[in-house]
């Protein structure tokens, strides 16, 4: 399976082009921006920091720019995966990686599916719930990060 999904045409064009695999990861590290800067700043307020900013505001924006932050780094993600598969899976760092990953866009879900975070952009007081989750979602996406750039040195 793995070795089918290193033959589909993308992998084979990122191969042959350093040109095609150095925009495919621009475009991963562009999804990575998307996803801490609003999440990082998210995180901070639902913690307690920028109280002038009201969340109503700043909450629906910055959560949505992260949604399409992930898409972005799923996708391009993906597509780096399979110019070598089998290497990457053989990479602790990168199943570390996959493990934050999963577990960051977990909480990601249950937050945005909780009455907790509706309370929180309807203007009310933010639940002691809420602030934990956000401190769990502001450490697990820059483990993400860490296990991300690691891949590279093991």
């Amino acid at each position: 399976m793995w070795e089918a999904l290193s033959h589909w045409p993308g992998a084979i064009a990122m191969r042959q082009s350093p040109t095609f695999y150095i925009f495919v990861n621009a475009a991963h590290i562009l999804g990575i921006g998307l996803i801490l800067g609003p999440i990082l700043a998210l995180d901070a307020r639902l913690l307690g920091f920028f109280r002038q900013v009201p969340l109503s505001a700043l909450g629906g924006y910055l959560a949505g720019t992260a949604k399409i932050g992930v898409v972005l780094a799923v996708l391009t993600g993906i597509a780096l995966f399979s110019v070598r598969p089998i290497d990457y899976l053989d990479n602790s760092a990168f199943l570390a990686k996959l493990a934050i990953l999963a577990l960051a866009i977990a909480n990601a879900l249950l937050i945005n599916g909780g009455q907790a975070w509706r309370a929180a952009i309807a203007g009310n007081e933010i639940a002691a719930s809420l602030r934990m989750q956000a401190a769990a979602s502001g450490l697990l996406w820059i483990a993400a990060l860490v296990a991300g750039r690691w891949i590279g040195f093991l």
